[in-house]
């Protein structure tokens, strides 16, 4: 199977460093190989129809943040676009940094692959906030998959969770803690008493955070994955327009002491019922949500089972990267029968 990696940054090396050690096993246990046939940064594309060498082009890119070690193989200044064109392959992988005012362009570049009729698989959460109902018709209408279990939870299943191991019930609202720089920086200030200044300068030591927060801590973020969630496992249309968004910037530790002293915490908690919403929220300290540091929670309240919450690690390069290769495995399932 050739694939183009569209972004080459974190989880587009993490998830060609998986496909180079687990090859063995993915045609083993799955008939599966995948091939590598580009690559796509900001700075140009490496391309070979018959396989890029995966460790020298991670290689070349630790070594001099580019891919021009590949030589004649790297085109400087190459678009993604041109690529996915150009380029014989029958899956896209977009990992372009989350971009939401247009959804650029990375949204773009979904658009082209499935017209292309190539499948997709997105991890980034941009195209899904703004045009997720558009994409999917696209995909159907092409006969191709998009897939995108990497924009929620990285490596925890919590779509295919919600999707199959809950068919049957009737989901009547999700609750969710979705951002594991905002929980790291509530736990600290609610564990060691720090200012929320205190604790997101710890969280950008730590690399969790970002020099510029606001796409985390002002609730963006969460409010993507809600719309994702919402949409394929309840089966909305919503866009991140239609969310009411509320960050935790106004978080004091008054307000943490506070809630302590009722034995509660508070939580940035994204939630969907007849209306979606992220905002800070008091839960008690034994409620299901109370996940500590970069974790997050889910909670999904249903009929007849109750409520079933799913815990785990919500982010990084390989745990995202390995929910690509599970979305890799389902497009190879679905069209070798």
């Amino acid at each position: 199977m050739r694939v183009i990696l569209v972004g080459f940054g974190v989880v587009g090396r993490s998830f060609a460093e998986l496909v180079e050690s687990e090859a063995r096993k993915l045609e083993r246990d799955y008939g599966l190989r995948p091939r590598i046939v580009a690559a796509v940064d900001h700075l140009g594309a490496a391309v070979a129809e018959d396989g890029l060498d995966v460790k020298t082009v991670l290689e070349s890119k630790k070594k001099s943040g580019t891919m021009e070690g590949l030589g004649q193989q790297y085109s400087a200044g190459k678009s993604a676009l041109d690529v996915i064109k150009e380029v014989e392959c029958e899956v896209v992988v977009e990992s372009t940094p989350t971009e939401l005012t247009s959804g650029e362009p990375g949204l773009g570049h979904v658009r082209a692959a499935l017209k292309e009729g190539r499948h997709v698989i997105c991890t980034n959460k941009g195209p899904l906030a703004i045009a997720m109902p558009a994409l999917m018709e696209l995909a159907n209408h092409n006969k191709v998959l998009l897939k995108f279990s990497g924009t929620v939870g990285g490596g925890t299943p919590v779509l295919d969770f919600a999707k199959k191991c809950l068919e049957g019930s009737k989901i009547r609202s999700i609750s969710g803690i979705l951002n594991g720089t905002s929980n790291f920086i509530l736990s600290k200030m609610t564990s060691e008493g720090v200012t929320m200044q205190a604790a997101l300068a710890e969280a950008q030591r730590l690399g969790y955070a970002e020099a510029d927060p606001t796409y985390d801590i002002g609730g963006f973020d969460t409010a993507c994955k809600l719309v994702i969630t919402s949409n394929y496992v309840l089966g909305t249309s919503l866009s991140i327009k239609d969310v009411r968004i509320k960050g935790i910037t106004e978080i004091s530790k008054k307000d943490i002491d506070e809630a302590k002293s009722k034995g509660s915490v508070i939580k940035l908690i994204g939630r969907v019922e007849k209306n979606a919403s992220v905002q800070p929220q008091e839960i008690p300290a034994t409620h299901p949500l109370n996940v500590s540091g970069t974790f997050n929670a889910i909670s999904f309240d249903t009929y007849p089972a109750g409520e079933i919450t799913l815990v785990g690690k919500g982010a990084g390069g390989m745990e995202t990267a390995s929910s690509v290769l599970r979305d890799l495995i389902e497009i190879r399932r679905a069209f070798a029968r």
